[in-house]
């Protein structure tokens, strides 16, 4: 059995289980809003009415919420598994923020550099989690 040597990058992956966490929380109560309120939301233009159903926004919602909070509590446990999701999950935070950059730039950056650095934490210092 290999131990490998604890590093301060341990704290970034504790802060990617987090983020997760909170994450998956705020998703699962916007969805219980969505599932407990009205369900139509319309949005008045000047050239026409949008109506629109927000309970399958509302279940999906829900879901990923609750599969955000159990891959954190998973990746906390240092289960392998769920770094290789966590980190599938950070991609797709980072692309999501590169299609943001032209309505929110400054915040879009900030964001990018917070995935990467989780993604590195994730990818060469996973382990040490796991381990400790």
């Amino acid at each position: 059995m290999s131990t490998v040597k604890t590093t301060g990058w341990t704290g970034w992956v504790v802060f990617a289980g987090v983020i997760l966490m909170v994450s998956g929380i705020f998703s699962a109560v916007q969805g219980l809003v969505a599932l407990i309120g009205p369900s139509t939301y319309y949005v008045v233009t000047e050239e026409s009415l949008w109506l629109l159903d927000v309970t399958g926004w509302g279940w999906w919602n829900l879901i990923i919420g609750l599969l955000l909070v159990l891959i954190a509590v998973a990746l906390l446990a240092g289960q392998t598994w769920a770094r290789v999701i966590a980190v599938i999950l950070v991609i797709l935070s980072a692309v999501g923020q590169l299609l943001l950059i032209p309505a929110q730039p400054w915040w879009s950056l900030i964001m990018i550099a917070v995935d990467v650095l989780i993604i590195y934490a994730l990818i060469v210092h996973g382990r040490e989690l796991q381990d400790s």
